[in-house]
């Protein structure tokens, strides 16, 4: 035994179907996530190149100090205080661009090559932030001389947000993180 009404919605829907409205609503059905992918992998493109670009600058202000320090500090056992400031003008930076700083505020700074210093941060359990300070980057002049610099790495682990919008149109697709990468040098003043 039919409802009443159901009779008239029979026909109804098969003219619904039959009529463009169904086409129409297939097209956004494929369209929807494509355009939810665009969307999303422009906003998270944009997010990495602003990352990237804060990173820049940290680099830039932090070898700039650098360069402005005196070397005379670097030969001691101690862990010299020209890099602990450029270790935290990068830092400050950085939390200034309401960018996470990984913990860097408290790191473990070490030699580990002659007149280079690396500081590292917890970011997960799978990526680290990396600040490298070197003191005597040398860059060769056109007369064969040699002129010394402050060079500052930067090297950041970067979660793509992609990866949840992705897997709408291919399943099993992944991605993960990057390390954004920049430096900056500045010839030494003294």
């Amino acid at each position: 035994m039919r409802r009443p009404g159901t009779a008239n919605m029979l026909p109804r829907l098969r003219e619904i179907l039959q009529g463009t409205e169904a086409s129409q609503i297939l097209e956004l059905a494929v369209a929807l996530p494509l355009l939810a992918v665009f969307v999303v992998g422009i906003y998270d493109f944009s997010g990495a190149l602003n990352l990237r670009q804060k990173l820049s600058n940290a680099a830039r202000e932090g070898a700039a100090l650098g360069a402005s320090q005196l070397t005379s500090d670097l030969s001691g056992s101690s862990l010299p205080t020209s890099i602990l400031a450029i270790r935290d003008v990068v830092d400050s930076y950085l939390q200034a661009g309401r960018v996470n700083d990984c913990a860097l505020g408290n790191p473990t700074l070490s030699n580990s090559a002659v007149m280079t210093w690396t500081a590292s941060g917890s970011c997960s359990a799978s990526s680290n932030f990396t600040v490298t300070i070197e003191r005597a980057y040398a860059i060769s002049t056109p007369g064969g001389g040699k002129v010394l610099c402050t060079r500052v790495a930067l090297s950041y682990p970067y979660q793509w947000r992609f990866n949840s919008v992705i897997q709408l149109l291919v399943p099993g697709a992944a991605y993960g993180s990057v390390q954004i990468g920049t430096n900056s040098v500045f010839p030494n003043m003294n």
